[in-house]
């Protein structure tokens, strides 16, 4: 289905309900805590969090005896050589950043190093052509040996001059939804963009350096313990639905490119969505096969009213993403996740839950 950039949201809008909808709810209180709520009411509350794998609710479900033995196998056998491996890639693109950066003064704001975004010539072109084909590696050494794509960027591309379209089409911004942390491993090997992330990615051993190499822009999450108003961020979903899109890729009023990743499964869900990033990490390595699959939408061009208003223009653009990806559109955040996990923990102390400092 094809949606015109300058379509109303209203239009677009009972398009999607069609789809089915699901609305924010109000946060539960201190006063009737989520976690006397039962896993099915929790589960349709915070649906966009909702684990649906083999594995449950936080990777914690049980587990019949052929998947726990398939599991412990791999634990012992593939697991070992895919950290082995993935460590190797790892360090092999960082020792490239390295040699990147030498005798480069870092950029610095505040005190703060900012990074190498201004990296030109042979640095700038090692950096990339690298950082592409490792963080292609790391997809195979995670299982993604086959990457399933949809190119639809040029739905009337026959008999016309490709390359001067392509010119013509290139995009400020990707605009995608966000699954997993082995998003970034894709778009690092498709096209290596700029990320945003929180600040104390910086500051990480290797990754720091390879982020900051990359152009990646460090913003300050908002803090949720004090008075400091910080960049209220995105978090990932189990891949069925999609989230409100924060304005700051709209604001340049130039067209983005729509992308919609896809993770199929058959027994682990690659989504990460609500299960501790290390526990998933090992269970991800476990899985002898993992699969992605990627939609390409054709640019999106904003209309002049949606120019003049980034909200409207990143609202048309996740409506149409949702129509497209058959996605169900939730305006539940960061905020919600936070409960839906400590409920899951059995933690009755929601306040404290949602005032959790990431940074």
């Amino acid at each position: 289905m094809a949606v015109d950039a300058a379509t109303a949201p209203s239009e677009l809008g009972s398009s999607i309900r069609g789809e089915g909808e699901v609305a924010a709810k109000p946060l539960p209180s201190a006063d009737a805590p989520a976690a006397q709520e039962s896993l099915e009411e929790l589960d349709q509350r915070y649906a966009p969090y909702a684990r649906r794998d083999a594995y449950g609710p936080m990777g914690r479900g049980p587990l019949g005896a052929a998947e726990a033995a398939r599991t412990a196998v791999a634990a012992a056998v593939l697991l070992p050589l895919r950290v082995v491996a993935g460590v190797l890639v790892l360090v092999a693109y960082y020792l490239v950043c390295r040699v990147c950066t030498l005798w480069v003064e870092e950029e610095r704001a505040g005190g703060q190093g900012e990074g190498y975004a201004r990296l030109q010539g042979w640095r700038r072109a090692w950096v990339v052509r690298c950082g592409r084909a490792l963080s292609r590696a790391m997809l195979f050494v995670f299982g993604f040996y086959w990457i399933r794509e949809h190119d639809r960027r040029f739905p009337d591309a026959e008999g016309k001059d490709l390359g001067q379209s392509e010119l013509l089409e290139r995009p400020g911004a990707i605009v995608s939804n966000h699954v997993s942390y082995v998003d970034i491993l894709y778009h690092m090997s498709s096209s290596l963009p700029s990320f945003v992330a929180k600040r104390s990615v910086a500051r990480l051993p290797l990754v720091g350096l390879i982020s900051k190499c990359i152009g990646c822009i460090f913003v300050q999450r908002e803090s949720k313990t004090s008075d400091f108003k910080g960049v209220s961020e995105g978090t990932t979903t189990n891949g069925d639905y999609l989230l409100p899109f924060k304005t700051g890729a709209f604001l340049a009023r130039a067209p983005v490119q729509p992308v919609i990743l896809r993770y199929p499964y058959k027994r682990f869900s690659p989504a990460w969505d609500s299960m501790d990033g290390a526990r998933h990490v090992f269970l991800l390595l476990c899985q002898f096969v993992n699969y992605l699959e990627v939609v390409h939408l054709p640019v999106y061009y904003p209309s002049e009213q949606e120019k003049d208003d980034p909200k409207l223009y990143a609202d048309n653009v996740r409506k149409l993403m949702a129509v497209e990806g058959n996605l169900i559109l939730s305006d539940l955040g960061l905020a919600e996740k936070r409960v839906y996990h400590a409920a899951l923990n059995g933690n009755n102390s929601l306040p404290r839950a949602l005032h959790k400092k990431d940074d």
